[in-house]
């Protein structure tokens, strides 16, 4: 009965939007329409696009906004997280992740190391985005072929975009009861005469270890551990906060940028990260008393618990245009090098493990003028990246990856039919000399669709892609043990190249108070590689081995709002989302941690001085199951919140109070590695305010 209620809702509604006349225009932020798509080397609009596209900005942003990515992303359509505790979690888009999923800031990669392992953490900050998009299809091949399940761009202010007037202020704040979280981040741009534009901005996060709904460790845990009895048996029933999940992460950043009167522009940004967190313990069960005390014993057990990282990174971006004339709009340009490393640290205070990373990206844009309706860009991108490990854990030796591709995308406007394309040619050399391998991978990538006007609002889009992935140097290399992930992790160095094939259709419609979005997609892989248990043990972790096999990805998302009633300036919407993945290995079986289906639905009020939403997050259970994959039970959870903007409605000043599982269930995330030690988050109040001026 449940299910069916929120379908019907869903046949009304979707995740909150933007109506009709709610677009809004800022000098200083630039372009805010959420139809207006800007991660594209030219802005595009969203409707035309072939493919499903989000976008997060807003009051919107400041509802979900959270310290990770994977978080702040994690309730859009189609997406979820890998959940590795509250502090390390990217997206997950339609059940692929990792390689799969390029993170970027402002267009270029986040220079870490988050793809090696779940618990790294994405060196990004959400609390400085202004607009997170997330792109699919022809335009995700312009980033690379890391980006063969989607792209995640989040655009900050760091390097200013416009003159301002005078200086200006962007600022947010928060307080989290959950986690006893809090934050602040701000931003100033100051002119400086001649077109010249100083900016610095800074951030801190501070939270403790984190309280879950109902219990910590899952059924299944519970279980096994009481069998066993003893001290398993008597932590095994916890209930309340995860322990060592506290976590306290800052950043400062500086720039200089020349906006010229005819739309060139150049400028430089200098910033500084730093988070230390830690990673959820687990519940031994099964340890051998028998080498309690020796080599490995005791110290094993304890190498376990209490693992934090520490991470620091020093990066440098430059963007810059040149307007053109003739045939081509303008050369665009964006660049950036980063200097990364975190240290995994045990409960003694030493250091096991400690990882470098150093790279820096490039690539420059060619935007053509737009001539009878044919407009497009191409260019050029090169990344390098020199990784190592050094400790008694260093799973991954060190190497090298150098990447060189080039790329094109193409619309043609023909009335009511508009068509677009994308190609991308790749160039990989992975080589490690601790283990005297190299590979090189030529990767070749197209994507072509279109979309029709249907009329009556409505605009129907299909798609179709054939994409190439060379193998990543972790899934070629890893061999060893990897504590904070309690893991023991195995790579081929034979993989051959990832390719999928796959389709999509979107039917949008949008009218005088309405708006839905409906997408189905088909993808086949062949040579997908996955992480997956093969059910051994070595140095007393279970092993985990990258395998390569076909597979199938297909599913759909909808989405949809209507306005119910209206009072002045406010309008009252009822809103619901669903998706749902299947993913299927050849021979049957299912592809590891995929997310169940999910349903949300909601009635929120926008548009006036005050503002809020109510409304129901359902998640099915996971019954379809990898080997030694366990069941992830379904959960509901109720959240609400209430907006206040201060200064009218017109104001980019909001003030919000939300509270999160009001019931304070007990959630657990199938995405995750850590769902049965590290439950989602239990009744959460949270107090935020977002303003500039």
């Amino acid at each position: 009965m449940f299910r069916r209620s929120l379908v019907s809702a869903l046949l009304l509604s979707s995740a909150p939007v933007l109506a009709e006349g709610d677009d809004q225009a800022d000098a200083q932020h630039g372009t805010v329409d959420p139809q207006i798509i800007v991660s594209a080397p030219y802005a595009r609009d969203r409707k035309l696009v072939a493919t499903a596209v989000s976008v997060l900005q807003g009051d919107e942003l400041q509802r979900q906004l959270r310290s990770t990515i994977g978080e702040t992303l994690a309730r859009q359509p189609g997406v979820s997280s890998t959940f590795f505790g509250p502090n390390a979690s990217r997206p997950i888009l339609r059940g692929l992740d990792a390689e799969r999923v390029r993170v970027l800031t402002d267009g270029i990669g986040s220079f870490d190391v988050s793809n090696t392992s779940v618990d790294h953490a994405v060196a990004a900050n959400p609390l400085l985005s202004d607009r997170i998009e997330i792109l699919r299809g022809p335009a995700a091949l312009l980033f690379g072929s890391g980006a063969i399940g989607g792209v995640v761009n989040m655009r900050d202010l760091r390097i200013a975009r416009e003159v301002p007037d005078a200086p200006h202020v962007d600022a947010t704040a928060g307080i989290g009861s959950a986690a006893r979280e809090r934050n602040i981040a701000a931003a100033l741009n100051v002119p400086l005469g001649a077109g010249f534009v100083a900016h610095v901005d800074g951030s801190f996060f501070e939270s403790d270890d984190y309280r879950s709904g109902g219990y910590v460790f899952s059924e299944g845990l519970r279980e096994a551990a009481a069998a066993e009895g003893g001290e398993a048996a008597e932590k095994a029933g916890k209930r309340g906060r995860v322990e060592n999940t506290a976590a306290r992460t800052w950043d400062v950043a500086g720039s200089l940028a020349w906006i010229g009167e005819n739309g060139a522009n150049f400028g430089v940004a200098v910033s500084h990260l730093e988070n230390r967190y830690g990673i959820p313990n687990g519940l031994e069960i099964g340890h051998d008393e028998e080498h309690e005390g020796e080599e490995h014993g005791e110290e094993e057990h304890k190498a376990h618990e209490d693992i934090t990282l520490a991470m620091r990174q020093t990066r440098v971006d430059v963007r810059g245009a040149v307007p053109l004339g003739g045939a081509f709009q303008e050369l665009k340009v964006r660049a950036g090098w980063a200097n990364y490393r975190h240290d995994e640290i045990e409960d003694n205070g030493e250091i096991g493990t400690s990882f470098f990373n150093k790279s820096w990206e490039a690539r420059a844009e060619l935007v053509q003028a737009n001539k009878d309706g044919w407009q497009g860009a191409s260019g050029v991108q090169y990344f390098s990246r020199n990784f190592r490990a050094v400790g008694e854990e260093a799973y991954i030796p060190a190497n090298e990856t150098r990447q060189i591709g080039v790329f094109t995308l193409q619309e043609l406007d023909l009335g009511r039919v508009r068509l677009e394309a994308g190609a991308r040619y790749e160039h990989s050399e992975v080589r490690s000399a601790a283990v005297g391998r190299e590979r090189r991978f030529d990767a070749i990538s197209v994507s072509a669709g279109g979309s029709v006007d249907l009329g009556g609002g409505f605009r129907l889009a299909l798609s179709g892609a054939r994409s190439e992935r060379a193998p990543a140097a972790e899934e070629l290399f890893a061999n060893g043990a990897h504590a904070a992930t309690r893991a023991y992790e195995i790579g081929n160095p034979n993989f051959r190249t990832e390719r999928q094939l796959g389709a999509e259709t979107v039917l949008r419609g949008r009218g005088d108070g309405w708006r839905i979005e409906l997408s189905a997609f088909y993808n086949h892989f062949d040579n997908y590689i996955f992480l997956n248990p093969d059910g051994t043990e070595e140095d007393d972790l279970p092993v985990f081995v990258y395998s390569q096999a076909n597979a199938r990805f297909y599913g759909f998302e909808a989405e949809g709002a209507v306005t119910v009633a209206r009072l002045g300036q406010t309008r009252f919407d009822v809103t619901g989302q669903v998706d749902y993945t299947r993913a299927t290995l050849s021979g049957g079986g299912a592809v590891p941690r995929i997310p169940p289906m999910r349903f949300i639905g909601g009635v929120e009020a926008n548009g006036g001085a005050v503002g809020g939403r109510v409304e129901v997050e359902h998640a099915t259970a996971q019954d379809r199951l990898a080997a030694f994959e366990t069941r992830t039970a379904a959960y509901t959870l109720v959240n609400a919140s209430l907006s206040w903007k201060p200064y009218g409605p017109e104001s980019q000043t909001t003030v919000m109070v939300q509270a999160n599982n009001i019931f304070d269930v007990e959630a657990r995330r199938h995405a995750s590695f850590l769902k049965d030690v590290a439950p989602l988050f239990g009744r959460d109040i949270r107090v935020s305010v977002r303003m500039a001026f």
